[in-house]
C-alpha cells in the first residue's frame, strides 16, 4: 500500500468497538434474552462473530416470530446496565479532537439503538464531536446499507465519496464503506470473515496509532503521508461463520 493519505473532509465512526467498550454489556444483554427463550448463551468468541447486524436484522433470524419479546427483554436488561460498562477506547477522544480542532465533519453510523448511542455520547460528553449520531432504526435501513450514511453525512451537506472515511472494527463496517463509495479504514484485528470481498483501505491496530500518523501528517513537512511507510498496520483476523 504505497498510496498517499490525506485528511478527510469528514470521517464517520462505528461506535462500539472502534471508540468505545461496552461489549460485555451487549452480550449480558442478548445471552438475557437468549437463556429466557430456553436457548444456550453465546460465549464472548461466538458474540463477537454475530452481533454485527443491527437487532431489527438479527433477531427475526435468532428468536422467529417471537423476536418482538426478546427484543423487549434485551432493551429491558441493556437499558439498565449499559451506562455502568461503557468505557472509551485508547486514544478515541483524542482522535476525535484531532478532527475536530481541523474542522474535519464527524458522525457515527452504528446498529446500536440511536436512543442509546446518543445517551452514551452524551455521558462521556462527546456529543459536542459530532454532527449526526445515527443508530439501529434511525434510518429506513441499517448498516451496511447506505442509508444511514447519507443520513450522518446530510447536516454538513457532504454527499458520500472518497473524501470520506468510514472507521469500524468489522467487515460490516468495511462493507458500509464500499457500498458507499467511502474509504475503508479498519481499526483493530478486524471481527468477521469478509474483508477478502471488502477489504480495509488502510488499517490501524488502534485510534491511538492512527492520531499517530494524522499527528505526523499535520504537523510535518508535508500534507500527505506515505500508507506504505506510516501507517502502523495489522493483519486483519477473520474466523470460519458458524
Amino acid at each position: 500500500m504505497s498510496a498517499p493519505i490525506t485528511l478527510p473532509r469528514a470521517v464517520i465512526y462505528d461506535w462500539d468497538n472502534t471508540l468505545v467498550s461496552n461489549w460485555d454489556t451487549v452480550r449480558e444483554a442478548l445471552n438475557h434474552a437468549l437463556v429466557s427463550f430456553g436457548l444456550a448463551p453465546w460465549s464472548a468468541e461466538e458474540a463477537r462473530e454475530r452481533i454485527k447486524a443491527s437487532l431489527r436484522d438479527s433477531f427475526p433470524r435468532i428468536f422467529g416470530e417471537r423476536w418482538t419479546e426478546a427484543r423487549d427483554l434485551f432493551y429491558g436488561y441493556f437499558a439498565a446496565h449499559h451506562l455502568d460498562g461503557l468505557k472509551p477506547l485508547p486514544g478515541a477522544e483524542r482522535l476525535l479532537a484531532h478532527f475536530h480542532e481541523r474542522g474535519v465533519y464527524q458522525a457515527v453510523v452504528s446498529n446500536k439503538n440511536g436512543g442509546f448511542l446518543r445517551a452514551e455520547a452524551e455521558a462521556l460528553g462527546w456529543t459536542r464531536y459530532f454532527g449526526r449520531l445515527v443508530g439501529a432504526q434511525d434510518a429506513e435501513f441499517d448498516k451496511p446499507h447506505h442509508a444511514p450514511v447519507r443520513m450522518a453525512l446530510e447536516p454538513a451537506g457532504i454527499e458520500p465519496g472518497p473524501d470520506v472515511w468510514f472507521l469500524g472494527d468489522a467487515d460490516i463496517d468495511m462493507e458500509c464503506a464500499h457500498g458507499a463509495g467511502l474509504v475503508p479504514v479498519l481499526i483493530g484485528l478486524g471481527e468477521g470473515s469478509g474483508f477478502d470481498r471488502f477489504p480495509p483501505a488502510h488499517r490501524h491496530t488502534d485510534c491511538t496509532a492512527l492520531h499517530g500518523v494524522l499527528y505526523g501528517l499535520v504537523e510535518g513537512n508535508g500534507d500527505t503521508i506515505s500508507l506504505q511507510t506510516a501507517v502502523e498496520t495489522v493483519p486483519a483476523r477473520t474466523k470460519p461463520t458458524p
